[in-house]
């Protein structure tokens, strides 16, 4: 009973972003008509950089009359910016934040424009929402965010760092993976590539899909201008990707993905097999019949696994402890022409210095804007060599 309660709760979650506003491709294109620009910095791997662009975090007040306060991933050695998630207020030093330098943290004084929250305010009664969304602790549900809820909470930092701060993985460059993949990048080839996954990659809950400012688009169309960009060639994507699905729902496509011919396939799944309890093993066999599949109708195509982002820990169907064998059951498939995406790794590391509630789209199992660009910048370090650290 409880294994069909969870089915229907992610399938709900995932079908959500669907429904609700249909599934966004964002072009380049269709980005700068709606205020978004591809900028570059954005999507250099946060590792490499000694500037945080844009990172983002949700201020609390952890108790009556307390100064709301946030932490940052680094500790700044100077603070550029603090913005309104959506763009467009800047908030002032001194007026609306103080940093003290030698710490992480930033604290909102009486008056402050920046919006802040109680914890309080990021739950919700008992099956008071579309869907049950339990806390751990048994106090009532978190908050779920269908659109932009969270986003609006939510502020954005730049800042300078010393430089090799990130003591977490780091992805290397897959060339040697992904010898094909990356002879059609350099020779400014056409590059097709297919993605296949759950609701993450359906471009949940980034702005663009949720129609908010700054619009910025889901990871897949990061990455893609991004390669546009580097390279100069044609690189086209066709998303495949569908809420509330899992690797078994993945074996029934793989055919019809693989009918497109592409050079490239991402798979990313993950995130709606761990509430069902699938092992790794299952989890792991599924992703290796679709490869199987895909290269009996296209010899020679690629792969990227996806190890998926970490959920909300504090949602009792959450079974956190089995994403990292997922991503271990992942490693062992890559080889020739097979690379790994690792972001369960990234996001363990971020959740040593950051909370859910700083990254989260929709409050349990989707990434926002900030979250988008790190997948997109993982990626980004799979497919492009030349990132000098800074």
């Amino acid at each position: 009973m409880n294994g069909m309660r969870n089915l229907l709760i992610r399938w709900a979650l995932g079908l959500a972003c669907v429904l609700t506003f249909g599934v966004c491709l964002v072009s380049p294109a269709l980005g700068a008509d709606s205020g978004w620009t591809f900028d570059a910095r954005q999507l250099r791997p946060f590792w490499l950089s000694k500037t945080m662009e844009g990172e983002s975090v949700l201020f609390i007040r952890p108790a009556t009359n307390a100064q709301p306060r946030a932490s940052l991933l680094f500790e700044p050695t100077r603070i550029l910016s603090v913005r309104s998630a959506s763009g467009a207020v800047v908030y002032q030093a001194g007026v609306d934040y103080l940093w003290q330098p030698g710490t992480r943290e930033i604290v909102l004084p009486p008056g402050s424009r920046i919006v802040s929250q109680a914890p309080r305010d990021l739950r919700r009664a008992a099956k008071s929402q579309r869907f049950q969304l339990t806390h751990r602790d048994g106090d009532g549900e978190i908050l779920f965010g269908g659109g932009h809820e969270y986003q609006d909470l939510q502020t954005c930092v730049t800042y300078e760092h010393a430089p090799a701060a990130w003591r977490g993985p780091v992805t290397a460059f897959a060339g040697a993976q992904l010898p094909r993949t990356l002879e059609r990048l350099n020779r400014k080839q056409p590059l097709k590539i297919a993605l296949l996954g759950d609701s993450i990659s359906t471009g949940c809950n980034a702005s663009g899909w949720a129609q908010a400012a700054p619009y910025q688009p889901a990871y897949q169309d990061l990455l893609v201008a991004h390669l546009r960009a580097v390279y100069g060639g044609e690189v086209a994507l066709t998303n495949f990707a569908v809420g509330g699905t899992d690797t078994g729902w993945g074996r029934t496509m793989i055919d019809k993905v693989a009918g497109t011919q592409p050079d490239l396939i991402l798979l990313a799944f993950g995130m709606n097999d761990i509430p069902g309890g699938r092992p790794a093993a299952e989890y792991q066999a599924n992703i290796q019949a679709m490869m199987d599949a895909a290269r009996k109708l296209q010899p020679g195509v690629e792969f990227i696994l996806v190890a998926s982002m970490l959920g909300n820990k504090d949602w009792t169907i959450m079974r956190t402890e089995m994403f990292m064998p997922y991503r271990d059951a992942l490693a062992k498939l890559c080889g020739p022409g097979v690379a790994l995406a690792d972001m369960t790794s990234v996001w363990t590391e971020l959740f040593k210095h950051k909370l859910d509630w700083d990254m989260t789209g929709n409050g349990v199992n989707h990434p926002n804007d900030f979250g988008h660009r790190i997948y997109a910048q993982v990626f980004s370090a799979l497919l492009i060599p030349h990132f000098p650290r800074e």
